[in-house]
């Protein structure tokens, strides 16, 4: 199955590199390319792609704009461009729909890995700019965090710790063998994580992990699980569950 992708970078030469790169690959074709936000979503709607590559920063309407609209009007996966210290938009533009972040000094084989991974339904985030989404979290005032520990009583004591691993950036087969299940069994929990919690994915489920109070951030920026009292456990929860 081909992939139809649609780049959008206010930037011509970065924004036709990216676009040679895909365009190369036998699975992937690159439909449009678009010099701001507006061109980027009106191609979407007229072309209907798989994936739309979207800087963060574009005149006019930009790349987070752009996503929320694409996000909510179709079913085009979007991946954001990013650099690593100019940014400070990566939190607002996940929930805005982003499936994906790249570097702009992405290697050319991580572009297109990272095309493939998200249109096949999946997400991804650079380590860096995982860092600056915790980061960013951290650095927000206690009051505009989610207080809502409540929302994962409908989850079991297992889906709760893949929940956790999640949060934690680990691959399903990281997972099956933390929790000594099959691979099988972790992507059924991640998606009965993903359905009772109302996600889109892996993405949206780092960001609940850390709203409810899952994880929290340690001194250095990695996730660490949150203290009991945080995290706690459902009345009457089913702790063998999964």
């Amino acid at each position: 199955m081909t992939i139809r992708v649609v780049v959008a970078d206010d930037q011509e030469l970065v924004r036709s590199g990216f676009a040679m790169i895909l365009a190369a690959q036998p699975d992937i074709e690159v439909v449009a390319e678009a010099g701001d936000g507006a061109a980027a979503v009106d191609a979407v709607r007229r072309l209907a792609p798989d994936v739309a590559l979207l800087d963060i920063r574009m005149p006019g309407t930009d790349g987070i704009e752009a996503c929320r609209a694409i996000s909510t009007e179709t079913g085009c996966r979007t991946v954001m461009l990013t650099t690593f210290d100019s940014d400070d938009y990566v939190y607002e533009a996940l929930h805005a729909g982003a499936s994906g972040f790249l570097l702009k000094d992405v290697r050319r084989d991580d572009l297109v890995h990272a095309v493939r991974v998200v249109a096949a339904g999946d997400s991804l985030l650079a380590p860096s700019v995982a860092r600056r989404l915790i980061a960013d979290y951290t650095s927000r005032p206690a009051a505009t965090a989610v207080s809502s520990a409540a929302r994962l009583d409908v989850l079991t004591a297992r889906e709760r710790e893949t929940l956790l691993h999640l949060a934690r950036g680990l691959s399903n087969a990281e997972i099956a063998a933390a929790l000594v299940v099959s691979e099988h069994t972790v992507k059924t929990h991640v998606g009965n994580v993903l359905s009772k919690l109302g996600l889109r994915d892996r993405i949206q489920a780092v960001i609940c992990a850390y709203e409810c109070g899952v994880v929290t951030p340690s001194p250095e920026g990695q996730p660490s699980p949150a203290s009991p009292a945080q995290a706690r456990k459902a009345p009457g929860e089913d702790r063998s569950a999964g």
